[in-house]
């Protein structure tokens, strides 16, 4: 896999580019800023970029800018967002463009050496990765949480979802049927007032639409 690494912090950046090399990979860039980012997946079109949200110039949301900039500009690129936070604004906006290549993970999630790996391999292969936590979140709307009506089962479904998974894994990894996945989504759906649809993208992307009309902040 070709991968291009934007990340302010130094030792992080270096640490998942050793991680990256002794895995096989090949680390086109390594870089500390979103301009730089821009520059180097244009010059080399990665397999899949790893950005940061806040980097330089502004140390604000020039990652996550630069992420959007990269999916309209370079659809074949893979982006892979990593953050201590959830900006709600530009992810949303992310998350429910072209559903392939894209995924947003909080950094807790690095350590997890598995976990960031096969979220890469996923992206590469086209698929998508989202944190539980990150969905969790940006479905937050202030006092009414949209998740309170699915029952505990549901919400490991959509939790499984959102990371990925296909009905084949969730069913492997909850200990249930592939039909009852089906059902479960399909009522989660069903609750949350959205249209049904299949493949996992399009339920993942219904689910931050969702979000999105209702304007949660």
């Amino acid at each position: 896999m070709r991968v291009i690494l934007a990340d302010d912090a130094t030792l992080l950046r270096e640490g998942l580019a050793r991680l990256l090399a002794e895995e096989g990979h090949e680390v086109l860039a390594a870089v500390g800023d979103a301009p730089s980012l821009l520059a180097e997946v244009d010059r080399h079109r990665p397999d899949v970029a790893v950005v940061d949200v806040r980097m330089p110039p502004t140390h604000t949301d020039d990652g996550l800018r630069a992420a959007l900039e990269i999916r309209r500009r370079f659809p074949e690129v893979g982006v892979l967002v990593l953050s201590q936070y959830v900006e709600k604004r530009y992810a949303v906006e992310l998350l429910t463009g072209d559903s392939a290549r894209v995924g947003y993970l909080l950094k807790d999630r690095v350590v997890q050496v598995d976990e960031f790996l096969d979220a890469l391999q996923r992206l590469a292969d086209g698929g998508v990765a989202f944190d539980p936590e990150v969905v969790r979140r940006l479905l937050s709307t202030g006092d009414r949480d949209p998740l309170e009506a699915l029952t505990p089962r549901e919400r490991d479904v959509l939790d499984q979802m959102a990371q990925g998974r296909t009905n084949a894994g969730i069913a492997a990894g909850l200990h249930i049927s592939q039909s009852a996945v089906e059902k479960h989504a399909n009522a989660i759906f069903d609750k949350l007032d959205l249209p049904r649809a299949t493949g996992y993208s399009r339920r993942v992307l219904a689910v931050l639409h969702y979000l999105e009309s209702e304007g949660g902040e």
